[in-house]
Protein backbone atom coordinates (compact mmCIF):
# COMPACT_ATOMS: atom_id res chain seq x y z
CA UNK A 1 0.00 0.00 0.00
CA UNK A 2 1.49 3.26 -0.56
CA UNK A 3 1.80 6.57 1.47
CA UNK A 4 -1.43 7.96 -0.65
CA UNK A 5 -3.29 4.81 -0.51
CA UNK A 6 -3.20 4.54 3.62
CA UNK A 7 -3.47 8.00 4.20
CA UNK A 8 -5.66 10.10 1.36
CA UNK A 9 -5.41 12.68 -1.21
CA UNK A 10 -4.66 15.96 0.33
CA UNK A 11 -2.58 17.34 3.42
CA UNK A 12 -2.47 20.59 5.10
CA UNK A 13 0.86 21.50 6.18
CA UNK A 14 0.76 24.38 8.83
CA UNK A 15 3.85 26.80 8.89
CA UNK A 16 4.75 25.58 5.21
CA UNK A 17 6.76 28.73 3.90
CA UNK A 18 10.21 27.23 4.76
CA UNK A 19 12.15 25.34 6.76
CA UNK A 20 10.53 21.81 8.38
CA UNK A 21 7.18 22.85 7.32
CA UNK A 22 8.55 23.15 3.00
CA UNK A 23 10.45 20.21 3.73
CA UNK A 24 7.02 18.17 4.80
CA UNK A 25 5.14 19.69 2.03
CA UNK A 26 7.75 18.51 -0.88
CA UNK A 27 8.00 15.22 0.85
CA UNK A 28 4.23 14.78 0.79
CA UNK A 29 4.10 16.06 -3.06
CA UNK A 30 6.52 13.43 -3.79
CA UNK A 31 3.93 11.15 -2.57
CA UNK A 32 1.68 12.38 -4.95
CA UNK A 33 -0.64 13.99 -1.95
CA UNK A 34 -1.91 17.81 -3.32
CA UNK A 35 -1.84 20.51 -0.62
CA UNK A 36 -2.89 22.95 1.17
CA UNK A 37 -0.41 25.43 2.86
CA UNK A 38 -0.82 27.90 5.92
CA UNK A 39 1.31 30.63 6.95
CA UNK A 40 1.60 33.92 8.48
CA UNK A 41 3.49 35.67 5.12
CA UNK A 42 2.04 35.89 1.67
CA UNK A 43 5.05 36.12 -0.54
CA UNK A 44 7.41 32.94 0.53
CA UNK A 45 4.02 31.12 0.92
CA UNK A 46 3.02 31.24 -3.02
CA UNK A 47 7.02 30.91 -3.98
CA UNK A 48 6.76 27.46 -1.94
CA UNK A 49 3.75 26.80 -3.49
CA UNK A 50 5.10 27.74 -7.52
CA UNK A 51 7.73 25.23 -6.95
CA UNK A 52 6.05 22.20 -5.80
CA UNK A 53 3.39 22.43 -8.65
CA UNK A 54 6.32 22.48 -11.08
CA UNK A 55 8.16 20.10 -9.37
CA UNK A 56 4.96 17.75 -9.01
CA UNK A 57 2.38 18.60 -10.87
CA UNK A 58 0.20 18.81 -7.22
CA UNK A 59 -2.54 21.16 -6.71
CA UNK A 60 -1.25 23.38 -3.97
CA UNK A 61 -3.76 26.16 -2.58
CA UNK A 62 -2.31 28.65 -0.11
CA UNK A 63 -4.03 29.98 2.60
CA UNK A 64 -2.31 33.34 4.28
CA UNK A 65 -3.03 32.90 8.16
CA UNK A 66 -1.34 34.24 11.26
CA UNK A 67 -1.33 31.39 13.54
CA UNK A 68 -2.04 33.52 16.75
CA UNK A 69 -5.35 34.85 16.18
CA UNK A 70 -8.35 33.70 17.89
CA UNK A 71 -9.86 32.57 15.29
CA UNK A 72 -7.08 30.80 12.87
CA UNK A 73 -9.32 27.52 12.31
CA UNK A 74 -12.31 29.30 11.11
CA UNK A 75 -10.31 31.31 8.40
CA UNK A 76 -8.66 28.14 7.42
CA UNK A 77 -12.22 26.44 6.81
CA UNK A 78 -13.71 29.37 5.08
CA UNK A 79 -10.46 29.21 2.69
CA UNK A 80 -10.81 26.19 2.07
CA UNK A 81 -14.64 25.50 2.38
CA UNK A 82 -15.72 21.34 1.69
CA UNK A 83 -12.07 20.44 1.09
CA UNK A 84 -11.33 16.99 3.06
CA UNK A 85 -8.15 16.95 4.92
CA UNK A 86 -6.44 13.45 4.67
CA UNK A 87 -3.22 14.10 6.72
CA UNK A 88 -2.04 17.28 8.81
CA UNK A 89 0.92 18.35 9.57
CA UNK A 90 1.39 21.18 12.66
CA UNK A 91 5.11 22.58 12.19
CA UNK A 92 4.17 26.33 12.66
CA UNK A 93 5.64 27.44 15.92
CA UNK A 94 6.62 30.90 18.07
CA UNK A 95 9.84 31.41 19.79
CA UNK A 96 11.52 33.49 22.32
CA UNK A 97 15.28 33.22 23.39
CA UNK A 98 16.12 35.34 26.79
CA UNK A 99 14.91 35.83 30.22
CA UNK A 100 10.96 34.91 30.82
CA UNK A 101 10.77 38.96 31.97
CA UNK A 102 12.65 40.74 29.51
CA UNK A 103 9.38 41.03 26.98
CA UNK A 104 6.12 41.41 27.09
CA UNK A 105 3.71 39.07 28.49
CA UNK A 106 1.79 39.01 24.72
CA UNK A 107 4.86 37.42 23.27
CA UNK A 108 4.36 34.49 25.62
CA UNK A 109 0.25 34.17 25.24
CA UNK A 110 0.85 34.30 21.31
CA UNK A 111 3.79 31.30 21.47
CA UNK A 112 1.25 29.56 23.54
CA UNK A 113 -1.64 30.59 20.95
CA UNK A 114 0.73 29.07 17.86
CA UNK A 115 2.67 26.30 19.36
CA UNK A 116 -0.71 24.82 21.59
CA UNK A 117 -4.23 26.49 21.23
CA UNK A 118 -4.33 26.36 17.33
CA UNK A 119 -3.08 22.82 17.04
CA UNK A 120 -5.38 21.84 19.44
CA UNK A 121 -8.19 23.56 17.20
CA UNK A 122 -6.93 22.05 13.98
CA UNK A 123 -6.28 18.47 15.18
CA UNK A 124 -9.93 18.90 16.77
CA UNK A 125 -11.63 19.81 14.03
CA UNK A 126 -9.05 18.50 11.23
CA UNK A 127 -8.37 15.17 12.87
CA UNK A 128 -11.87 14.46 14.60
CA UNK A 129 -13.45 14.19 10.67
CA UNK A 130 -10.34 11.87 10.24
CA UNK A 131 -11.71 9.69 13.19
CA UNK A 132 -15.04 9.75 11.39
CA UNK A 133 -13.52 8.24 7.98
CA UNK A 134 -11.21 6.18 10.17
CA UNK A 135 -8.61 7.49 7.89
CA UNK A 136 -5.51 9.54 8.14
CA UNK A 137 -3.03 11.14 9.51
CA UNK A 138 -1.63 13.75 11.86
CA UNK A 139 2.31 14.63 12.58
CA UNK A 140 2.87 17.40 15.57
CA UNK A 141 6.23 19.24 15.76
CA UNK A 142 7.77 18.83 19.14
CA UNK A 143 11.21 19.68 20.59
CA UNK A 144 14.24 18.15 22.49
CA UNK A 145 13.90 21.51 24.73
CA UNK A 146 10.33 20.04 26.02
CA UNK A 147 11.64 17.12 27.34
CA UNK A 148 12.97 18.98 30.48
CA UNK A 149 13.22 22.62 31.34
CA UNK A 150 14.92 25.02 29.02
CA UNK A 151 15.87 28.46 30.69
CA UNK A 152 15.61 31.12 28.35
CA UNK A 153 13.73 29.05 26.05
CA UNK A 154 11.14 28.39 29.00
CA UNK A 155 7.54 28.97 27.62
CA UNK A 156 8.43 27.56 23.96
CA UNK A 157 10.15 24.32 25.50
CA UNK A 158 6.95 24.12 27.58
CA UNK A 159 4.58 24.18 24.58
CA UNK A 160 6.64 21.62 22.83
CA UNK A 161 6.43 19.47 26.52
CA UNK A 162 2.18 20.16 25.33
CA UNK A 163 2.75 18.63 21.92
CA UNK A 164 4.62 15.44 22.82
CA UNK A 165 2.33 14.70 25.48
CA UNK A 166 -0.93 15.51 23.78
CA UNK A 167 0.29 13.55 20.84
CA UNK A 168 0.82 10.52 22.67
CA UNK A 169 -2.51 10.84 24.29
CA UNK A 170 -4.59 11.02 20.82
CA UNK A 171 -2.35 8.11 19.79
CA UNK A 172 -3.27 5.95 22.55
CA UNK A 173 -7.26 6.90 22.07
CA UNK A 174 -6.69 6.83 18.11
CA UNK A 175 -4.99 3.63 17.36
CA UNK A 176 -7.57 1.95 16.97
CA UNK A 177 -9.83 3.74 14.98
CA UNK A 178 -7.15 4.30 11.36
CA UNK A 179 -5.80 7.91 12.17
CA UNK A 180 -2.12 7.70 13.13
CA UNK A 181 -0.76 10.36 15.02
CA UNK A 182 2.43 10.84 16.04
CA UNK A 183 4.87 13.57 17.54
CA UNK A 184 8.26 14.64 16.00
CA UNK A 185 10.39 15.73 18.97
CA UNK A 186 13.68 17.21 16.69
CA UNK A 187 16.67 18.61 17.82
CA UNK A 188 18.90 21.96 16.45
CA UNK A 189 17.83 21.35 12.65
CA UNK A 190 19.05 24.01 9.98
CA UNK A 191 16.34 25.88 9.09
CA UNK A 192 16.20 29.58 8.27
CA UNK A 193 14.84 30.54 11.57
CA UNK A 194 17.24 28.55 13.23
CA UNK A 195 20.30 29.66 11.42
CA UNK A 196 19.02 33.38 11.67
CA UNK A 197 19.39 33.07 15.28
CA UNK A 198 22.87 33.00 14.85
CA UNK A 199 23.64 30.09 17.84
CA UNK A 200 27.36 29.39 18.76
CA UNK A 201 27.98 25.69 20.00
CA UNK A 202 26.63 25.05 23.28
CA UNK A 203 28.61 21.74 24.70
CA UNK A 204 31.51 19.72 22.77
CA UNK A 205 28.59 16.76 23.03
CA UNK A 206 25.94 18.88 21.09
CA UNK A 207 24.58 16.88 17.70
CA UNK A 208 25.00 18.48 14.38
CA UNK A 209 22.07 20.06 13.40
CA UNK A 210 20.26 18.01 11.01
CA UNK A 211 18.49 18.75 7.61
CA UNK A 212 15.06 19.36 7.65
CA UNK A 213 14.91 16.40 4.75
CA UNK A 214 16.29 14.31 6.99
CA UNK A 215 14.14 15.28 10.07
CA UNK A 216 10.79 14.77 7.69
CA UNK A 217 11.77 11.63 6.61
CA UNK A 218 12.60 9.84 9.65
CA UNK A 219 9.03 10.89 10.91
CA UNK A 220 7.19 9.51 7.99
CA UNK A 221 8.55 6.57 8.37
CA UNK A 222 7.84 6.24 11.76
CA UNK A 223 4.47 7.37 11.56
CA UNK A 224 1.97 4.90 13.21
CA UNK A 225 4.92 2.95 14.53
CA UNK A 226 4.90 4.32 17.45
CA UNK A 227 3.55 7.90 19.30
CA UNK A 228 6.50 10.08 19.41
CA UNK A 229 10.29 9.58 19.13
CA UNK A 230 13.57 11.57 19.00
CA UNK A 231 14.68 12.50 15.74
CA UNK A 232 18.37 11.84 14.63
CA UNK A 233 20.77 9.50 16.38
CA UNK A 234 22.96 12.05 18.06
CA UNK A 235 19.82 13.98 19.89
CA UNK A 236 19.09 9.94 20.37
CA UNK A 237 21.85 9.67 22.40
CA UNK A 238 22.52 13.17 24.16
CA UNK A 239 18.93 12.57 25.53
CA UNK A 240 19.67 9.55 26.54
CA UNK A 241 22.93 10.86 28.87
CA UNK A 242 20.43 13.36 30.04
CA UNK A 243 17.91 11.27 31.33
CA UNK A 244 19.41 8.25 32.45
CA UNK A 245 22.91 9.71 33.44
CA UNK A 246 21.51 13.36 35.43
CA UNK A 247 19.13 13.78 37.68
CA UNK A 248 16.16 16.28 36.58
CA UNK A 249 18.05 19.42 38.35
CA UNK A 250 21.54 18.34 36.68
CA UNK A 251 19.57 18.47 32.99
CA UNK A 252 17.75 21.63 33.87
CA UNK A 253 20.81 23.53 34.75
CA UNK A 254 22.47 21.77 31.36
CA UNK A 255 19.76 22.53 29.28
CA UNK A 256 19.97 26.42 30.73
CA UNK A 257 23.86 26.83 31.20
CA UNK A 258 23.96 25.46 26.89
CA UNK A 259 21.18 28.25 26.55
CA UNK A 260 23.40 30.99 27.80
CA UNK A 261 26.59 29.93 26.10
CA UNK A 262 25.01 29.43 22.68
CA UNK A 263 23.05 32.67 22.53
CA UNK A 264 25.62 34.71 24.85
CA UNK A 265 23.27 35.47 27.30
CA UNK A 266 24.01 37.73 30.36
CA UNK A 267 22.62 38.13 33.73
Amino acid sequence: MTFKQKYGNTALVAGASEGMGAAYAHALAERGLNLVLIARRKEPLEATAEALNAKYGVKVQTVPCDLSSPDALQQIETAIGDKQIDFLVYNAALSYIGPYLATELTTHQNIASVNMLSPMALVYYFGGKMVERGKGGVVLMSSIAGLQGAGFLATYAATKAFNKVFAEGLWYEWKNRGVDIIACCAGATATPNYINTNPGKASPLEPKAQQPEQVVEECLRKLGKKPSFISGRGNRLVTFLMQHLFSRKQATNMMGDGMRKMYRIKD
